[in-house]
């Protein structure tokens, strides 16, 4: 989680990418689907998974759009 907010930040914010292009609103929708807590403290199992799964399809996302 803590390395797709940092790319983010890298790639995105401190690029100035305006807010209005739909790339910046994909990568935000799927950095913040990364954020909820539920992949983080329920443990190991199906949701930690998931978890992961959408950590690496943000960050595909943060390289090849950026």
């Amino acid at each position: 989680m803590e390395s797709a907010s940092a790319a983010f930040a890298e790639r995105v914010i401190d690029r100035g990418v305006p807010t209005s292009e739909f790339r910046y609103r994909n990568a935000l929708y799927h950095l913040m689907t990364t954020q909820t807590s539920c992949y983080r403290y329920w443990g190991p199992g199906i949701w930690t998974d998931y978890g992961r799964e959408l950590c690496r399809r943000t960050m595909e996302i943060l390289e090849h759009d950026f």
